[in-house]
């Protein structure tokens, strides 16, 4: 509090304002953090306003499925999907938001938001203090080299107008960094931070989603689009069936390939499980004994997290940070994927008590560091130190 005093004194103003904009808060990882940074950012010191967009049909919105009352702008026109028209609409909206409301920081997220948000800000000409957080990137596995050379351009534009840049994990910001986004003077690495509700019953769970309590249990979590290779799921639980081990999958998720995987899935007789979106996660948390992450690019995997909290013991691709939310052969383990090693690594917690035992409480050990109390101090001590840094 000694430092947020001294920035009021700089600051005759009084509260710090933050315009904090996304594309959309569809149910994930930044929606998660961002939520919990508008509910616990020290109110005193600063008075914040979220700007998004609308979630597509097959995607949760978090805010609404929470009944989370957030100081909230609304862009109907700001979404996923690049659209010319409304994105030009977007930019305009943002840029009169900015206007009205004055901010002394413009936070964006993810990319779309990124783009659009830093260049309304730029347009204003207002003296704003821009900050981006890369929740991950786009630069491995999304577009073909041509359009991934355009993006990782305008990025590098972006990142020399911005005056803070963070990254949620060190693997991130090496990537970026390494790709010329910004310099590693500019960046911060701010690590997830989140709560998780006390877990039911399992057998409870079990009713609420209509399916059995009973079984060694596999979870899957997130978005079934191609980055995250839900595919997967089905060639590791053909494997597991091959080896007459008693295991059944759940996939928590909806997305563009759920119908082919949950097709695949039918047509193998895989007990595999397809929930859809769950707006509770500690529902699905409380019929799981393992979760897995399949993909093949990620910023710092928030589900894996949420199942340390649980206790549930962890089995990851080695992509983005993954290997920072986890530690390997401690709390699970982080291979090069291939559906026998993922597979021998479900046996070997399915087949031995101890080491199953041992990864759950070292999960739950490992996932301290990644509370809700610890983000919102990350970003408090940013705030303070680069507005200090603009009034100096």
């Amino acid at each position: 509090m000694a430092e947020s005093r001294r920035l009021l004194s700089v600051n005759s103003e009084g509260k710090i304002r933050i315009l904090r904009i996304i594309a959309r808060m569809n149910l994930g990882g930044p929606a998660i953090q961002i939520s919990g940074l508008m509910r616990s950012l020290n109110d005193e010191v600063f008075e914040q306003i979220l700007l998004t967009g609308t979630c597509d049909q097959d995607e949760i919105d978090y805010l609404d499925e929470q009944n989370l009352h957030l100081p909230v702008t609304r862009v109907p026109e700001l979404g996923r999907r690049v659209r010319i028209v409304d994105d030009v609409v977007a930019f305009m909206k943002i840029r009169k938001v900015m206007k009205d409301f004055q901010p002394h920081i413009v936070h964006t997220h993810t990319a779309k938001a990124g783009l659009l948000g830093r260049l309304a800000s730029m347009s204003t000409f207002d003296n704003h203090i821009r900050v981006h957080t890369f929740h991950g990137h786009l630069l491995h596995g999304y577009f073909n080299k041509p359009f991934t050379k355009l993006v990782t351009l305008m990025e590098r534009v972006l990142a020399f107008r911005t005056q803070s840049l963070v990254a949620v994990g060190e693997q991130v910001q090496r990537q970026l960094v390494a790709a010329g986004i910004g310099t590693s003077q500019k960046f911060s690495v701010i690590s997830p931070g989140l709560e998780i509700s006390t877990l039911p019953q399992r057998v409870d769970a079990a009713r609420e989603l209509g399916i059995s309590s009973e079984g060694f249990t596999v979870v899957w979590a997130g978005r079934v689009v191609p980055i995250k290779a839900p595919h997967r799921i089905v060639e590791i639980a053909e494997k597991i069936r091959d080896t007459n081990l008693p295991v059944r999958f759940l996939v928590a998720g909806d997305g563009p390939l759920l119908k082919d995987i949950a097709d695949q899935s039918r047509k193998l007789s895989l007990p595999i499980h397809f929930l859809g979106w769950q707006s509770e996660i500690e529902r699905v948390l409380a019929v799981s004994d393992v979760m897995i992450l399949t993909s093949e690019n990620e910023g710092t995997p928030v589900a894996l997290i949420q199942a340390q909290m649980a206790g549930i013991p962890v089995i990851s691709t080695n992509v983005g940070s993954a290997e920072e939310v986890f530690s390997d052969q401690e709390s699970g383990f982080l291979c090069k994927y291939s559906a026998s090693s993922f597979a021998e690594n479900i046996r070997k917690l399915l087949e031995n008590p101890v080491l199953f035992k041992s990864m759950s409480q070292k999960a739950v050990q490992n996932s301290r560091k990644f509370h809700l109390s610890r983000l919102v101090s990350d970003h408090e001590n940013l705030y303070l130190r680069i507005m200090n840094r603009a009034n100096a």
